[in-house]
C-alpha cells in the first residue's frame, strides 16, 4: 500500500467560478481549443455529456512531456458547482495506485483537490500537475474575458 496524499489548490476567477464549471460541464470539448498548448484533444468515449459513470479522456501536455488520462467522471453537485473525476487509465497511474480529481467552483473561486495513493515513498507529489490545472483555469478564465 502507498502513501496518500491530497493536495488542495484555489485559484480566483473574475469571470466566476460557475463559468468555469459550465465550461468543464457542458463544453469540455471547447477546452483544447481555449487551451491549445496545454490540452490537445478531449473525447466522451462512454456516454454523451460530463455525467455521472461517463468515461472520458484527455491528450494534453504536462511539463513538456505528451500525456493521456482516462477518467470515469463519479460524481456532478450542480449546486456546489463541482465534479468528481476519477482517473482509470493513462499517465498518471504509472505514479500513483488512485489519483482522483475533484473541480469545485464558487463565485469568486475555482479550487483543484487532488486526492491520491502514490505507488512508492519515493514517488513526487504531484505539484507540476496541479500547476497545470490552475494554468488551464487561468486560460479559461482569459477565454471568458475576451
Amino acid at each position: 500500500m502507498g502513501v496518500k496524499g491530497k493536495l488542495i489548490a484555489s485559484v480566483e476567477v473574475k469571470c466566476g467560478g460557475h463559468l468555469i464549471h459550465d465550461i468543464f460541464h457542458t463544453n469540455t470539448h471547447h477546452i483544447s481549443n481555449i487551451s491549445p498548448g496545454k490540452v490537445h484533444k478531449f473525447d466522451i468515449d462512454e456516454g454523451e455529456t460530463v455525467k455521472i459513470g461517463s468515461i472520458v479522456s484527455w491528450k494534453y501536455n504536462d511539463d513538456g512531456n505528451d500525456k493521456i488520462c482516462k477518467q470515469v467522471i463519479e460524481a456532478v453537485d450542480h449546486q456546489n458547482k463541482s465534479i468528481t473525476w476519477k482517473v482509470i487509465g493513462g499517465d498518471l497511474l504509472e505514479l500513483y495506485n488512485s489519483f482522483t480529481m475533484i473541480s469545485s467552483h464558487d463565485h469568486q473561486w475555482t479550487t483543484w483537490t487532488f486526492v491520491y495513493e502514490k505507488k512508492t515513498e519515493n514517488t513526487p507529489e504531484p505539484l507540476v500537475f496541479l500547476g497545470y490545472a490552475l494554468h488551464v483555469t487561468r486560460d479559461i478564465e482569459g477565454h471568458l474575458l475576451k
